[in-house]
Order: structure tokens, then sequence, then C-alpha cells
């Protein structure tokens, strides 16, 4: 949703800077598109971030013999961790 977000206001800023030919006397355009554009390219920059960030799992594998009928028995636990703290 950010990547999208920040695309539709980098959309947004581009066409108030290079497609809108109105004057206002409150308002510059030109800058509020251009702040629009920088603030679209750091959603979108920050989105992808967010994105490819590496997620760790982590997987236990416990054996252990059966003392009743002796039987080998293995347990497999996975998961997966969304916010890996690597070191911090």
């Amino acid at each position: 949703m950010s990547i999208g977000f920040g695309i539709f206001l980098l959309v947004v800023g581009a066409v108030m800077v290079f497609a809108l030919n109105i004057s206002v006397d409150w308002m510059d355009i030109e800058l509020v598109g251009y702040i629009l554009m920088a603030a679209g390219a750091v959603i979108t920059v920050l989105g992808i971030v967010l994105l490819t960030r590496k997620r760790s799992s982590i997987t236990t594998t416990r054996s252990a013999v059966d003392p009743a009928s002796g039987e080998q028995v293995t347990s497999r636990k996975s998961s997966v961790d969304d916010n890996p703290t690597n070191g911090i």
C-alpha cells in the first residue's frame, strides 16, 4: 500500500509542477508539487525497503526413542520471525 501511495503522490506532484498553468496568489503550486514529488519518492523507497527486508526462520528438530515401543520419534517445529532483531 505504501508503494502505491508513494507513486500516487509522485504523479500528483508531477501534474502540479509540469501540467498545471494556474497561478494562485496564496499558494505556490509548483512548490507544493515538488514537495509532493519528494514525499512520494521517500514513501516509495521506504515501502520497497520494508518489502524486501529479510525474514528469519527458525527450525527445531528433536529426536527421541520411545522407551515403551523402541521406536524413534522425530518432531519438527518451524516458525517465521517477522521482526528479526539482528543484534539490536
